[in-house]
């Protein structure tokens, strides 16, 4: 696989699942290393079925080779592409890679150049370490649950799987600086990334609030919990339906956050509140605390009668931060900022089995290289003949005789 990137002659061996580790190498694929998807189809079930969504969002510019690593056969070719490879990386439990007799101190021995990636949920070592894991488990446990949800339901939390992204994003950034070192220092390496200590990561002004001041971080819902603005809240807008009753599909809301005083008072000259914001004395931060609800109340009874992104047009127009509660056809469909930047497009090529899939770009711009070339995910095997070409210059009838043997599956 050729694409002119800034990665362009790297070549990574995936064996990452669900999305976290699929994530890290969709962006490395994204710009231009040559990755090796490794599936099969004993383990094409759930996120690991080439038709599931997670696999078809995290698994394009990827090239699909497909091998039985539950064989003798499976396992010495993955050594050898191991031999071949820059980064081998994979987010199983620990210890993984090494029962299939890949792992990264035999291969080290032959390859002093490789770099491993294990970016498990709690990392190698301590008393959690095999623990099985995933983005609600995770959240829970890094307290990222109870510190993002609404006041009195710490059950919560963020929902999707913020924290897997973040991790995707580390293992990345770990394969961008192990390769700068190697470059510097010719040194091959083990890269350990704890997804649980990644997602503890993001708790840090909580933390500084706890062993600075004994407080303990709770949900604060729309609040800032570690400084003071008010209005910061999503206020209702005229509903898109008819009867905003008969289903909250036609709901719209906006986002409205005034930072400062000088914000406040442009939202109340917008909206006609300028007088009883003087009379209620509200030119403070710590005035308007005080009388949140009054203040929420006068903003959406003004928000109730317009439409979403024609107020926000307003506010912003006005100098007033704002912005329009938008869902995924709203990104898709409406967002005109989006449409400007051509960040979702279709796939150039159709899916043999779903036909037409649509792609977000990796949204980083290159001054010296244009990442416009976007494959779609492969079905399990499809790159088979030229992968094993490419990397281990075997021809098509032995790749042909392996698939055969049930190797290659």
């Amino acid at each position: 696989m050729s694409m002119d990137g800034p990665l362009s002659g790297l070549k990574v061996l995936d064996f990452t699942h669900v999305l976290a580790g699929p994530f890290a190498t969709r962006i490395l694929g994204d710009m231009g290393a040559d990755v090796v998807k490794i599936n099969s189809q004993t383990r094409a079930i759930g996120t690991q079925d080439a038709t599931h969504p997670y696999y078809l969002m995290w698994n394009r510019n990827k090239r699909a080779l497909a091998i039985d690593l539950t064989t003798d056969g499976g396992k010495e070719i993955a050594f050898e592409l191991c031999l071949k490879a820059d980064i081998v990386i994979d987010n199983f439990s620990v210890g993984v890679l090494d029962r299939w007799g890949i792992g990264y101190e035999k291969v080290r021995k032959i390859n002093t150049d490789i770099i491993y990636v294990q970016m498990s949920g709690m990392g190698e070592g301590g008393p959690w370490s095999d623990f099985v894991t995933y983005a609600p488990t995770i959240h829970a446990l890094s307290g990222l649950t109870i510190s993002t949800g609404v006041p009195g339901r710490e059950d919560i939390g963020l929902g999707f799987s913020y924290n897997d992204h973040q991790a995707g994003l580390h293992g990345a950034f770990a394969v961008l600086a192990a390769l700068e070192g190697r470059r510097q220092h010719g040194k091959s390496q083990r890269i350990d990334i704890s997804q649980f200590e990644i997602g503890c990561g993001f708790l840090g002004p909580a933390l500084m609030d706890l062993s600075a001041n004994g407080n303990t971080a709770g949900p604060s819902a729309n609040d800032l919990p570690f400084d003071q603005a008010c209005p910061h809240e999503c206020y209702r807008c005229l509903s898109s339906t008819a009867d905003a009753n008969q289903s909250v599909s036609g709901e719209e809301w906006i986002a409205i956050a005034c930072m400062n005083d000088e914000q406040w008072e442009k939202l109340t000259n917008l909206i006609g509140i300028t007088d009883w914001a003087a009379i209620m004395k509200l030119d403070s931060v710590e005035a308007r605390l005080q009388h949140k609800n009054e203040i929420n109340e006068k903003i959406e009874t003004w928000t109730s009668q317009g439409k979403a992104y024609t107020l926000m047009e307003l506010c912003q127009n006005a100098g007033i931060p704002a912005g329009v509660v938008q869902n995924g056809a709203d990104l898709m469909e409406n967002d005109p900022q989006l449409k400007s930047s051509h960040f979702f497009s279709k796939l150039p090529d159709t899916h043999p089995d779903l036909g037409e899939q649509y792609l977000d770009r990796l949204p980083i711009n290159f001054e010296k290289y244009e990442l416009n070339d976007y494959r779609r995910v492969r079905v399990i095997g499809e790159d088979n003949e030229e992968v094993m070409k490419d990397w281990l210059d075997r021809g098509a009838e032995e790749v042909k005789t392996l698939e055969d043997n049930e190797i290659l599956k």
